[in-house]
């Protein structure tokens, strides 16, 4: 039997095992040879890089659910929905063909600020092939491509508020000028779609599209856009057997509406010059979808520090990615410059003063709850002499009138006790050199130190302070907002100098058209948290922006959350300033409504989607996606096909609108309540009805 011999190592073998230090020798040898082979070393992994993977991860996945939609017949969604939750109910338009309703008056869309698409017609070097491409809307593809270019075309001269030199951006024009604000994102769309499904089309359907940057008078001086849209209300209203026109803004769009039923009744050159009656031949209703009436609290915000809740947040979440890594520098200092020099955000500051929004210490939303649970839970009911019950809250008492105070104890302090000192006529005190704060430049860097520390010391801030604070802190921008918008209570309106158009848009300093067979309705959301006061507090940024709002500041019971107090609304605009005048102001034959136009308060309680199949929801009271909603979209397809408010049931209220009428109150109770408490009057959940509700006098 042969036997099996074991094979020699080789020589080499020996040596190593024999000799460890050769083998360390070794090792560093073939260490060194691979880094001979790799001279690169390897970059480290920045902020901006997981940035840029987080936006293109978001890009790909929206792109990708896109083509789904897309791709997927049309049906399934439905398929899909009905198979989870039941069948769903016909939309709006398809509901009202079934019962007979057709086209009858032509309809207007007026959009709001930032929904409406702009367009490149000339611009500089770095804009080469943008030339009618869209700069807002659409896909926003040149933000990331080329943001300070898009920030210099986005921007108005900041002394006279139109075009700078060699830019020309102009608003879309037709239906698709705002009926998605980006590919998935309807605005108008739902609707224009429901009502294409009783008969309408785009010879009856008209979007007033215009440059929402630019103040209201401006859009006629450089688009001649009030022009066009007196001459298409006149064309849809002679084409269509006289029927007179159906007129629904949104947001921004109510405010400028109301602008231009002043300018078309006055005279050339300053109005239109259709006449005291143009209005009463043309407009049926106008029936206005969340419209910021009296201002709204968050665009004092964004003037203030180019920030609201959201941008707060995030801010306190990441602050290093606001800070510096959208544009190559501070970007919230981009956008406070861009946005500054656009006139039409200063027609959203709150207007009335304190009369309307409350001083400091107290407000007409003093008795908000946070959530209605909790409002019920905290009620509870006294008798007057008379033997009626009246509903007294013992919520915690909350100074919403403060809309803008400098931390957290001033806001809870009572007002004897808060030491103040009047910035209005400090010194500003040394500029910060311009070169220490790169090339963006913004007017908080000309007010200097001095001037800073001056605005904070005064402590609290009140709607009628507000004015004298913006100016103080903007005065550029204030300069332009003066000659074009105005924040006060008319005393008489027959003062001449309310004929000015710079009083056309607040609804406080000027009157209704006399046109007593037209209808005015205030169309908007309830049940969402709405932003109504800020905490801030100052910085230590030496060329950013001096003031932040202060997002530690947190209190449950008194509905401050991150630095902001809420209030009910449509997350944007407060039940106060939709409501008012419709409540109050225009109510019968008040001085701001001579005529005595029917007005009505149409509310939708907020209700979220119960799937994500459901997308935004059709019965959201969410400022935008409110536009979705089947029960307003009914409501303006009725009155559009010929319905008066009487006929959709009157005045629908879930709010407190109607609460604080405290003089009617305090005269049945003989006493005035303490700060702790607030008076409720009853109301149904379905609303007051007319012959219930209370007799309001401003």
């Amino acid at each position: 039997m042969s036997l099996l011999r074991q094979r020699k190592p080789t020589g080499t073998s020996n040596a190593t095992e024999s000799d460890p230090n050769i083998c360390q020798e070794d090792e560093k040898k073939n260490k060194a040879a691979s880094k001979d082979k790799n001279p690169k070393k390897q970059k480290s992994w920045s902020c901006i890089d997981s940035c840029c993977w987080l936006i293109g991860w978001i890009c790909v996945t929206w792109w990708f659910l896109l083509f789904l939609y897309n791709a997927i017949p049309t049906s399934f969604n439905q398929y899909v929905t009905e198979a989870i939750t039941g069948p769903v109910p016909d939309p709006p338009g398809v509901k009202l063909k079934k019962e007979g309703l057709t086209v009858k008056h032509p309809v207007v869309f007026v959009p709001g600020i930032v929904t409406g698409g702009l367009e490149l017609w000339e611009g500089h070097q770095c804009a080469d092939g943008l030339f009618r491409k869209r700069l807002w809307g659409g896909t926003f593809g040149e933000v990331y491509k080329r943001p300070l270019c898009w920030v210099e075309h986005m921007s108005l001269d900041n002394e006279t508020g139109l075009d700078p030199s060699g830019i020309r951006v102009r608003p879309v024009s037709g239906l698709v000028a705002a009926d998605y604000f980006a590919p998935g994102y309807f605005v108008w769309a739902v609707l224009i779609a429901n009502l294409a499904n009783i008969g309408y089309e785009e010879k009856n359907m008209y979007m007033a599209a215009y440059d929402w940057r630019l103040s209201f008078q401006n859009t006629e001086v450089r688009d001649q856009t009030l022009s066009r849209i007196k001459s298409n209300i006149e064309l849809m209203v002679a084409t269509n057997g006289g029927k007179k026109a159906v007129i629904i803004p949104h947001s921004m769009g109510v405010l400028y509406f109301l602008h231009f039923m002043k300018w078309v009744e006055a005279p050339a050159p300053m109005g239109g010059g259709g006449g005291p009656d143009w209005c009463a031949k043309h407009i049926k209703a106008v029936m206005n979808i969340g419209g910021p009436f009296l201002g709204v609290p968050k665009a004092v915000a964004g003037l203030f520090s180019a920030e609201a809740k959201d941008v707060a947040v995030a801010r306190a979440i990441t602050p290093g990615f606001l800070d510096h890594d959208l544009f190559p520098h501070q970007t919230l200092q981009h956008l406070m410059r861009m946005t500054r020099t656009w006139d039409s955000t200063m027609s959203m500051i709150p207007k009335g003063g304190d009369t309307i929004w409350g001083g400091l210490d107290w407000s007409p939303e003093e008795c908000h709850s946070p959530s209605r649970k909790r409002q019920i839970a905290n009620d509870t009911q006294i008798a007057n002499e008379n033997g009626s019950e009246v509903v007294v809250s013992q919520i915690k008492h909350v100074n919403y009138g403060r809309v803008i105070s400098f931390g957290k104890d001033v806001v809870d302090a009572p007002s004897s006790e808060i030491e103040r000192i009047d910035f209005r006529d400090a010194f500003k005190g040394q500029s910060v050199a311009n070169s220490t704060c790169s090339e963006v430049w913004t007017e908080y860097h000309e007010m200097g130190y001095g001037g800073i520390k001056a605005v904070a010391e005064f402590k609290a801030y009140t709607a009628g302070l507000i004015i004298d604070l913006l100016h103080f802190v903007a005065p550029k921008m204030m300069a332009r907002g003066d000659a074009h918008f105005s924040y006060g209570i008319a005393e008489n309106l027959d003062n001449p100098e309310y004929q000015h158009y710079k009083y056309w848009s607040n609804p406080l300093e000027t009157t209704l058209p006399t046109a007593p067979d037209m209808e005015i309705y205030s169309l908007y959301g309830v049940g969402l948290p709405t932003e109504r006061a800020y905490v801030y507090k100052l910085t230590s940024a030496e060329c950013g922006i001096p003031f932040q709002i202060d997002t530690s500041a947190d209190d449950e019971d008194s509905c401050l959350k991150d630095g902001v107090y809420s209030v009910d609304g449509d997350e944007t605009v407060p039940v106060l300033s939709a409501g008012f005048m419709c409540a109050k102001g225009w109510r019968g034959k008040t001085r701001f409504n001579p005529s005595g136009i029917r007005t009505y308060i149409r509310e939708y309680d907020h209700s979220p989607p119960a799937n994500l199949l459901e997308g935004r929801g059709t019965l959201s009271g969410n400022h935008v996606d409110i536009m979705g909603n089947f029960a307003l979209i009914e409501d303006i397809i009725r009155v559009a096909a010929g319905a008066t408010g009487e006929d959709l049931g009157g005045n629908q209220v879930y709010s407190d609108i109607f609460k604080c009428l405290e003089i009617k109150v305090l005269i049945d109770l003989g006493e005035r309540p303490s700060p702790h408490q607030c008076i409720f009057l009853p109301r149904s959940l379905g609303g007051w009805p007319d012959n219930q509700m209370p007799d309001l006098m401003l």
